[in-house]
């Protein structure tokens, strides 16, 4: 008579690599996560930075006092507002807008989406850490 099925000690084993394997794999999915969303922020500070610099070079220099200024002419300079708001992990916040400078920053909204906080200033010099 022939046994069919596995025993507990197979089952375990199987089990086993398994917890393995999702604990190597998870890990890199959260970082590459991360990675994606620190990318994200540095490339939506730039859309920032062209829009405030394309106002500036259209206004003679000045940069706006206002964000509703970007977004309310035909076309906008900024197609969505993104102070206060959280794209893909991400706050953003103008630290400073004056008609001669601007600082806007970006920072993780929570640890699981990021681990820097960048910021962009006039002339669209984007660094690590906040205004």
């Amino acid at each position: 008579m022939k046994k069919r099925g596995f025993t507990l000690v197979e089952i375990m084993i199987v089990v086993a690599i398994i917890a393995l394997l999702a604990a190597i794999a998870i890990p890199n999915l959260l970082r590459a996560r991360i990675t994606a969303n620190e990318s994200a922020a540095q490339a939506t500070l730039r859309t920032i930075s062209t829009a405030l610099e394309t106002y500036a070079a259209a206004n003679n220099g000045a940069y706006p006092e206002a964000e509703g200024t970007l977004t309310s002419p035909t076309p906008p300079y900024l197609n969505r507002a993104y102070s206060g708001a959280t794209v893909q992990g991400y706050t953003y916040t103008y630290s400073t807008l004056t008609t001669t400078a601007y600082c806007v920053q970006a920072a993780p909204s929570s640890t699981a989406s990021g681990t820097k906080t960048f910021h962009v200033s006039q002339g669209g010099v984007l660094a690590d850490g906040a205004c």
